[in-house]
């Protein structure tokens, strides 16, 4: 397997880097977006089911396994069903995702992961090459009935408070783990991307583990930020996930989120306004 890039590596070329977005759409025809509509509203459906189901399975798993096999278990089958979730929609003609360059990091241990987040999918494109990954999420959620079980097996970071956020990251990534981050907070409103918080890099700061930065690039506005679910875009759907800098643990978090912001801000493909 290839070395993940260092620090000093270069982000690949932009041109290169273009071709999972750059591709041509045909609108779909009057007569047919009906049927476009009906067939990515599916792909949702399918989704909530398999989330559902798995969060069923889940609720029996958690009392019975233990804690580091749950966790394993836990992250594993997430990373699977999204990744099913993602064949299928390439099967339909719906969305095509190529993230291929996670692979470089599927395997490695104690890694912070930021990504810019354009759409409502971006935790699925990532956790489903990364099947060691945890990804924050609010503590509401993780209370859900429905939909909490499988992310408290998984044992996903709990944001109830920023203290404990901060020591059960650290410790996941100690032992281990990889951390999924969206440090814009929100989906991107104001391009190229939003201020970053600094949670990650005071995260790196105390586990001394490094921050690779990944582009997530797409010529689509759907299920960004406004965008509503029941509103047909323009089909098919690409998204390309890119590999940027890594950066080493840091002394000062704030220049480092600083940093790592100025690394995104430069590095965002300029793709189709968007409407």
């Amino acid at each position: 397997m290839d070395a993940s890039p260092t620090r000093a590596d270069p982000p690949p070329p932009l041109a290169e880097a273009a071709q999972p977005v750059a591709a041509a759409r045909r609108p779909l025809a009057p007569a047919w977006r009906p049927l476009g509509w009906l067939a990515l509203q599916s792909l949702l459906l399918l989704l909530g089911l398999l989330s559902v189901g798995w969060n069923l399975v889940a609720l029996l798993l958690y009392p019975l396994l233990p804690r580091a096999t749950g966790r394993r278990v836990g992250r594993a089958m997430i990373a699977w069903g999204y990744g099913l979730f993602w064949s299928i929609a390439r099967a339909c003609g719906m969305l095509y995702l190529d993230a291929g360059a996670l692979d470089a990091l599927r395997d490695e241990r104690g890694l912070i992961v930021v990504a810019n987040h354009p759409s409502m999918l971006d935790a699925l494109m990532l956790v489903a090459r990364l099947p060691r990954s945890a990804c924050i999420m609010k503590a509401a959620l993780a209370r859900n009935p429905l939909l909490g079980p499988g992310a408290r097996l998984a044992r996903y970071i709990r944001n109830d408070s920023t203290y404990g956020m901060v020591h059960r990251a650290v410790e996941d990534l100690r032992e281990g783990g990889q951390l999924v981050l969206f440090p814009e907070g929100t989906r991107t409103t104001h391009a190229p991307v939003n201020h970053f918080h600094a949670s990650f890099a005071l995260i790196a700061k105390r586990a001394r583990v490094p921050v690779q930065a990944v582009f997530i690039d797409t010529d689509s506005p759907y299920l960004g930020k406004g965008w509503p679910l029941w509103r047909l875009p323009p089909l098919p759907i690409r998204f390309g996930v890119r590999l940027g800098r890594r950066f080493e643990p840091p002394s000062d978090p704030h220049a480092l989120r600083d940093e790592v912001e100025a690394c995104f801000a430069a590095g965002m493909l300029r793709g189709p306004e968007r409407r």
